[in-house]
């Protein structure tokens, strides 16, 4: 079974998705004083199909909810999905 992890990567303004240590997708953000708008998921085309999109946001959520006070604005049509279907994770949006 393959070892999934998340790892936030302030230079490059991404939580990026790793499987077995090979980077597979990210969740792009921009930082504000009190939130973080993420504008753009992406999973590797070869990888697609695998729920790695759900991993990913799910692990970037979990991420900003454990290491962060901030608020979450999901500007990416895919996170702002995800997050209507999770009511779990709702209360982390920005309103």
């Amino acid at each position: 079974m393959a070892t999934t992890e998340i790892v936030d990567v302030p230079a490059e303004s991404r939580y990026v998705l790793l499987v077995d240590g090979v980077r597979c997708g990210y969740a792009e953000y921009e930082l504000g004083a009190d939130s973080i708008r993420f504008t753009h998921t992406v999973v590797d085309k070869e990888h697609r199909g695998e729920g790695l999109g759900e991993q990913l946001v799910r692990g970037t959520l979990d991420a900003v909810r454990s290491n962060t006070d901030l608020r979450v604005i999901p500007i990416c049509p895919f996170m702002d999905s995800w997050i209507n279907e999770h009511p779990e994770y709702q209360e982390l949006e920005q309103r």
